[in-house]
């Protein structure tokens, strides 16, 4: 399983996202699409970008009954994203949907992942507000297994549960995992955080960067960094 930073695009139009990577000459980095701009540009945006010769991660969190999500994912696999992604709370029998419907016709399919919690919850929020009193790292590990026997290819998950995702689900299921910083960067709203360097040796097969890139005095300059801190 090869490693690699996915730049998160959280932008809100066209111009700002071809802007930003218009920066980067000579490297072609994985860049995340989001909601913001694909319900801002709609799914011509996702054509251009992979035009250009991105691997798109498509992060549209589908969460809805099992029949809507798998003709939304029939739709989505014509995009030729590389990735795309679900909520594992949606049950089992969601995520299955989802698989029927993301696998084109020559049984081809971009990579399945399932959000499992979000890395802006914690374990008091989790509690008070959706009335999960279990501890975080156990429901995250309990979404992990449903998504593994549902057939998907890995989760999103915090850093900090990737080594216990691999432990349980296997090597080669994927951990694609938000929440990394560099250890003098701001946190911003996220709660449950690593360095590059920590979520490289605890397991992290992908790691989502957004601001401390797309906001860094020099993008690039902060991509290659993310890029040598992580992979090495």
């Amino acid at each position: 399983m090869g490693k690699d930073v996915i730049i998160a695009c959280d932008f809100s139009s066209k111009k700002a996202v071809m802007e930003f990577l218009d920066l980067f000459t000579e490297e072609k980095p994985f860049v995340k699409i989001g909601m913001e701009l694909y319900y801002s540009e709609g799914p011509e945006i996702v054509k251009e970008i992979k035009k250009r010769g991105h691997k798109i991660f498509l992060d549209l969190k589908l969460h809805d009954i099992p029949i809507t999500v798998k003709k939304s994912m029939a739709v989505l696999s014509r995009l030729d994203v590389d990735m795309c992604n679900l909520h594992a709370a949606g049950t089992v029998a969601m995520m299955e949907a989802a698989i029927e419907g993301l696998t084109r016709e020559d049984g081809t399919r971009p990579l399945l992942i399932a959000v499992t919690q979000l890395t802006s919850t914690s374990q008091e929020r989790m509690e008070k507000e959706l009335l999960i009193p279990v501890p975080i790292d156990e429901v995250v590990m309990h979404y992990a297994h449903n998504s593994k026997l549902a057939g998907l290819d890995g989760v999103v998950c915090s850093p900090l549960e990737a080594g216990l995702v691999h432990e349980i689900c296997g090597d080669d299921f994927i951990t694609v995992t938000p929440g990394v910083r560099f250890a003098d960067g701001n946190v911003g709203d996220q709660v449950r955080v690593m360095t590059p360097e920590q979520a490289k040796e605890v397991g992290s097969d992908y790691i989502v960067v957004g601001r401390p890139i797309t906001a860094a005095d020099d993008p690039v300059a902060a991509y290659k960094r993310f890029i040598s801190e992580f992979i090495g």
